[in-house]
């Protein structure tokens, strides 16, 4: 299943941030804000797959370069596991206002050790998941220990970190060094996946966050995985382990799930989704989303108005047909109704008068699959215009506006 990509920029700190936004075509279970690998960047191996694979499966996965990587703004060498926290709290912020808050944090590595200092600083995260990553910051140090004496001395040194050189300077050693009760504190799920051969953060890692957690928290190991996830597979089957795991967690969280109560049969809440023109839509039983296309600048995440409407129409019509074919036993296999709407100018419009030059125009066609005489076609090409919503809309209609208390 193809998801939609949409590059975007926030601001953490006064500077710009690089972000990609990954959502799918049909509604979305879910927003996940993925945190990348120390000096990594947003489209590093591991964050693609991973993102890519829990868009297949119904997330919306949001993922950033840190300050002062990749497409971001600012140095690098002034930015420190502070700093990485505070971009993924602006990364939430955003999200928050222009989309939904995310429910579900991912890591990997050093970004895994990020989201679980960031969780409580996001109100509305449901779920937490670490791939590879330290029980401490200060872990990250052993990719440039043979510097670490220098840098406490003259106050920085230039390291070579996965072929590509960083300057670190000691206020980032202080960073890392602060002790901090973010584990013990968290306050929501934990899963922690972890490589029983990853080399640059051993499992034993994993066993002290698992350790120093509580509950609910699972631990999955990863087999035959490296650090970096360069097997697809391996960022596939985490991705999968994601989606199972949190299921319980982020249905039970989903705004669209909690959208307000107090719907009753036969009414309809139509309620904020974000401050674009994406809408949650609910019934007494239901809820489904409301949108513009891109092109309309919307995100195209559910139907537009028009296509609600027309939706309406073409239920009812397609159940009108089946319960009088039914009732009359007609050999009626399969109906399917088409719909559009125009709006056409009387000289094109054999339902136009003068007094209106233009009409709207609800175009129906109706294919009937079946054993079914011309007689019969013709009977229920007539029931379709006694549905109820047909009547509705040729009826007067007097729509009345009032304000809530």
């Amino acid at each position: 299943m193809a998801g939609k990509r949409n590059k975007v920029t926030f601001k953490s700190g006064g500077l710009e941030l690089a972000g990609l936004l990954e959502t799918p075509e049909q509604n979305v279970r879910g927003y996940a804000l993925f945190a990348h690998c120390f000096t990594c960047g947003k489209d590093v191996a591991a964050a693609s797959r991973i993102s890519r694979a829990l868009v297949n499966i119904g997330f919306a996965v949001f993922r950033f370069d840190f300050t002062g990587l990749g497409g971001s703004d600012g140095d690098f060498e002034n930015t420190n596991f502070s700093s990485n926290v505070d971009d993924l709290v602006a990364a939430a912020d955003f999200l928050r206002d222009n989309y939904e808050a995310p429910l579900l944090l991912i890591g990997h590595s050093l970004g895994g050790r990020a989201v679980l200092s960031a969780a409580h600083r996001i109100p509305e995260i449901a779920a937490v998941a670490t791939v590879g990553a330290p029980a401490d910051a200060e872990h990250v140090s052993k990719q440039f220990s043979a510097h670490v004496e220098n840098i406490d001395a003259e106050g920085q040194a230039e390291v070579s970190l996965a072929g590509r050189p960083f300057t670190i300077k000691k206020q980032f050693l202080d960073d890392i060094r602060a002790e901090n009760d973010d584990i013990e504190n968290l306050r929501v799920p934990l899963l922690v996946m972890h490589s029983p051969i990853d080399s640059i953060v051993l499992i034993k890692e994993a066993e002290k966050i698992y350790t120093r957690a509580k509950h609910p928290k699972s631990f999955v190991t990863l087999d035959t995985a490296d650090h970096l996830l360069t097997n697809k597979d391996d960022a596939q089957y985490v991705a999968e382990l994601i989606a199972a795991w949190s299921q319980r967690y982020i249905d039970k969280a989903s705004p669209i799930k909690e959208a307000e109560a107090g719907v009753t049969r036969g009414e309809v809440l139509v309620s904020e989704h974000n401050k674009a023109f994406t809408r949650t839509i609910q019934t007494d039983h239901h809820q489904w989303f409301a949108d513009e296309p891109i092109d309309f600048g919307g995100d195209n995440l559910g139907p537009d108005p028009y296509e609600h409407l027309l939706a309406g129409l073409g239920a009812c019509t397609s159940m009108t047909i089946r319960m009088y074919a039914n009732r009359k036993k007609l050999a009626l296999d399969d109906v399917k109704v088409t719909l559009s709407h125009s709006r056409q100018h009387g000289a094109d419009c054999e339902h136009c008068d003068e007094e209106h030059s233009k009409v709207e125009v609800l175009a129906r066609t109706i294919e009937l699959v079946g054993d079914l005489t011309e007689e019969e076609r013709q009977r229920l090409l007539e029931i379709a215009d006694k549905c109820p919503v047909h009547k509705t809309l040729e009826s007067k209609i007097v729509i009345t506006t009032a304000l809530a208390d």
